[in-house]
């Protein structure tokens, strides 16, 4: 009782010291833009994003082993294939359905709304297009499969590609599951291995403000406030989009959970702030795992389920996907996209694939649309229309992710009578 009461006060601690760290950062930030000369503006922003870039990556460096131990653990522990094939089916249910919903949502309000129309192109950021340009290729199926299937689960480490780390884990969890007893020590050394990353996790974390103050200071030295009133409309759009989006999400999560929905949101407050302030839904996948046991969902759902929603379900970068392509569209006045339903359908079709497997870090989502926007005759340049307010969507995009894999990994415990109500 002790140990929960102290991790809860820690939990709350660690949420108050982000939103304090987020507000100093747009306060010093602003600051800077406004006072300081474009030289030193241009050499500082870089310089005070490391304190980003050093958070995100100690979270990076025990995202891929965690992925693995949970994984082949949670899929070992379930016992047999067929509960594994069982409680896979009922999370790529959720999965795809929430996809869909995610992405016609975001077809539909950007359609509505139509935030691209009137838009001055020349705001496009060429430069920072081209560096995204050097990160992709053109979609194909070549290029799919290669995305989808490891060569070397080592590489796939490295390079903290988590649908090929998923395919990996999955064989050896079953071949693992297999082989009986024989196979007990090394379940039992991964399940070990887990508890020692989490409670690195906890080390790591202690560094999330100095993160958060790093990446919105960057942000805000360099960019400015006026930036977000350049693109007010879009941006606001977008989160309507996310509200909307919430709202689905909520509900069906309150018609599963009822009441105890409630506990599940105050459980999330501090993976979110994170999410939010890094723009990065990868940051918080540790954490996430902690906090979901902590809830009552069984460990063996949560290991399994988890990093499965990480290749599968990530509800805010799908949303987003439609919504900027469809803006990009309304800008250059594409209207081969913009007036024909069975494109965007289509559009929305192969973003359905091409997203699985996209890592939960920043840009992410916009490689994708600069990867398969070519297919239907948007331009690559235009994704510098987007990029300069990017990081302003990705936190909210990036949050939504956390809460729907969250809502998904406890809704298939309490279908499978294993979450502690």
């Amino acid at each position: 009782m002790h140990s929960d009461q102290s991790l809860k006060k820690n939990t709350n601690r660690l949420t108050i010291y982000i939103i304090v760290a987020m507000i100093l950062g747009i306060l010093v930030g602003y600051l800077i833009n406004t006072n300081a000369s474009p030289e030193f503006i241009k050499n500082f922003s870089p310089k005070i994003k490391l304190l980003a870039t050093i958070f995100l990556r100690m979270v990076q460096m025990i995202i891929s082993p965690l992925v693995f131990a949970t994984l082949v653990v949670g899929i070992a522990k379930l016992g047999d294939l067929k509960t594994v094939g069982r409680v896979g089916a009922k999370a790529m249910l959720w999965f795809i359905s929430a996809s869909l919903i995610s992405l016609t949502l975001g077809l539909i309000l950007v359609t509505i709304t139509k935030p691209g129309v009137g838009v001055n192109i020349s705001n496009a950021d060429l430069e920072g297009a081209k560096d995204l340009m050097g990160k992709t290729k053109e979609f194909s199926l070549d290029k799919f499969v290669e995305h989808v299937f490891p060569r070397s689960v080592f590489e796939a480490m490295a390079n903290n590609e988590i649908l090929q780390l998923v395919i990996f884990s999955v064989f050896f969890g079953v071949a693992l599951t297999a082989i009986g007893k024989k196979g007990e020590n090394i379940i039992n050394a991964l399940d070990s291995l887990t508890h020692v990353i989490l409670k690195m996790v906890g080390y790591v974390m202690k560094l999330a403000p100095i993160g958060v103050f790093g990446a919105m200071t960057g942000v805000i030295s360099i960019k400015g406030l006026g930036i977000l009133k350049t693109y007010a409309y879009y941006i606001g759009s977008f989160y309507l989009g996310l509200a909307v989006l919430w709202l689905i999400l909520l509900l069906v999560g309150y018609l599963i959970l009822k009441h105890r929905l409630f506990v599940l949101l105050k459980r999330l407050s501090s993976p979110m702030a994170i999410a939010f302030n890094t723009a990065s839904s990868e940051a918080v996948f540790p954490k996430l795992v902690e906090e979901m046991e902590r809830f009552g969902c069984n460990n063996k759902i949560v290991s399994f389920t988890l990093p499965l929603g990480y290749s599968f379900n990530l509800d805010g970068s799908m949303m987003y996907m439609t919504f900027s392509s469809m803006f990009i569209a309304q800008a250059y006045n594409i209207t081969s996209i913009t007036e024909h339903l069975g494109t965007q359908i289509a559009m929305l079709l192969v973003f359905m694939l091409t997203s699985k497997g996209i890592a939960g870090v920043p840009r992410a989502s916009l490689v994708v649309v600069l990867a398969t926007g070519s297919m239907f005759g948007i331009p690559p340049e235009g994704i510098g229309l987007v990029l300069a307010i990017d990081t302003f969507c990705d936190m909210g995009r990036s949050m939504t992710n956390v809460l729907g894999n969250a809502l998904a990994t406890a809704a298939v415990s309490k279908w499978e009578g294993a979450l502690k109500m």
